[in-house]
Parts: C-alpha cells; structure tokens; sequence
C-alpha cells in the first residue's frame, strides 16, 4: 500500500499530459509529488506548436521537466497519449524506477496504470475531479488537482479597502485571531462528514478491529486508500485523517503511548 511516510524514497517516473491538465498546479503538484517519493523523470507531452499548451513553456525550465513534442498526425486523435504509453513501458522496462506518476484527467491511460500495477509498480494518479472513475480506481492512489492550490481570499471592493485603510489598527488586532483560525481549519470546522464518508471509515474500523472494536488509524488509512484510492481528508477540509475523524461524533478516539513514552499510537472505535 502506498504511504508518503513509508514511500518517500521510491524513484518516480512523472509523466504529464500537457492537453489534459492546467499548468497554474505545476508548482503545488511537483510539492504533492514530493511527499511520495523522488521525482528521478519528468517529462511532459504535447504538441509545442499548439497555442492550447503554451502556458506550461514557462514552467518547464524552473521545474526541471522535459517537454516531449508530439505532433496531431491527425485531426480528432490524441497522439500525445500513445507517446506517453511508449514511454511508459520503455521505462518499465528499463526497471529504473519503482512507481509512476500520470497527470492526467484522461481516461485512456487508465489500462496504463493496470499494466504498471500488474508489473508490480506504484501508480499515483493526479487529475482534475472531472477524472473518470475507471483511471482513478486503477491507480494506487489518486490526487485530485483542486484540493493541491489553496483557495484565494475574496477580493475587497474599493469602498472596502478605504474603510480597511481608514481603520487599519483595529483591523489588524481583529485579523490575528482570524488568520489563527483560518490556519487550524481542522479543528474549527464542525459540520459533519457526508454520509458515504462515514459508513466507508466505519466499514474499515469492523475490519481492522480487535475483539474490542478498536482499530489502529495508520490500518484504517491503508485500507481506506485500497476502497477509495481518490480518497483525500482534504476533500472535506482536512490536512489529516485524524482530525477529519475527530469532527464526527460517530466515532471515538484514543491517543496511547508506547513504553518509552516516545511514540503515541491513535485507535478509533465506532461509537455505537
């Protein structure tokens, strides 16, 4: 199972479909890529000659990824996708590399990653949430391009900004706690879990648990990510799997220390 903690030295073929992702997350995705292993490849497919893609040239050479030109041989085809499949298994063959990273919100790479996985290597998959179930679920896991950006704060109207301006001392006394707030999203935010989300964790704590219904979390967030692999606490407004737990009542926690007092372990239970 993949896991950012356990993973974080896989050497990580990084193939980008230029057509198929905007490059405004270029930044935000090499850092989520990061978190899993070392990016040893990266290259990205398109048809330079195309005005449609020619917001990613600036980004290519600060990011140290290769663009890989691929002409329209044919109006309506998508050739950048069968280069990317060649490459692909030129790559797994080469056995240089211990998983692959396919940015894309194309389903047809979906029969891709099911080959990469049968050869026994990791698939992440990163795509807009548009992304069509079958890719997602073929890959190990699946990152969604949205939850990687963080939302902007809204813009003040001119009336506003005079207003902010004229009462800048208090304001900003008013701020602090604000931007405090804001930070710690996950323990402010309160509002319950969706349905689905709720029966999917419940499910997998009946499964992990022991003879007195408790479950270890890092058991629970392994098989989760085997159910869903698109599923991400920062769907919903969480950094952790932990605090997204914490802010439903269906469930109760229990933080227990080890012997030495040096490592806390974290056990969920269904609170029926």
């Amino acid at each position: 199972m993949l896991n950012e903690t356990e993973n974080n030295d896989l050497r990580l073929a990084v193939l980008i479909d230029a057509d198929n992702v905007p490059y405004s997350y270029v930044k935000e995705m090499m850092e989520e890529i990061a978190r899993y292993g070392v990016p040893t490849i990266k290259r990205i497919y398109g048809d330079w000659t195309q005005p449609t893609v020619s917001g990613w040239k600036n980004c290519l050479l600060v990011n140290a990824i290769t663009p890989v030109q691929q002409y329209s041989y044919t109006y309506g085809k998508n050739s950048t996708d069968s280069a990317m499949i060649i490459d692909a298994m030129d790559i797994l063959y080469g056995d240089n590399v211990d998983g692959f990273c396919i940015v894309s919100s194309d389903s047809d790479f979906t029969r891709l990653a099911t080959r990469l996985r049968e050869a026994g290597k990791k698939v992440i998959g990163i795509g807009e949430k548009k992304t069509p179930a079958p890719f997602i679920a073929a890959c190990d896991k699946f990152i969604y391009l949205e939850i990687l950006k963080p939302a902007e704060p809204p813009k003040q109207q001119p009336q506003q900004q005079k207003k902010t301006a004229q009462k800048k001392g208090k304001e900003t006394a008013e701020r602090e706690p604000q931007k405090k707030t804001a930070r710690s999203g996950d323990e402010t935010r309160k509002s319950g879990l969706p349905a689905d989300v709720i029966r999917l964790i419940s499910d997998s704590i009946d499964i992990v648990a022991d003879d007195d219904g408790w479950a270890f979390l890092g058991e629970i967030g392994n098989l989760i990510s085997k159910k869903r692999p698109d599923f991400d606490p920062r769907n919903y407004g969480f950094m952790k799997l932990s605090n997204l737990i914490k802010s439903s009542d269906a469930f109760l926690f229990d933080v227990r220390e080890t012997a030495n007092k040096s490592v806390k372990h974290i056990y969920i239970k269904n609170n029926i």
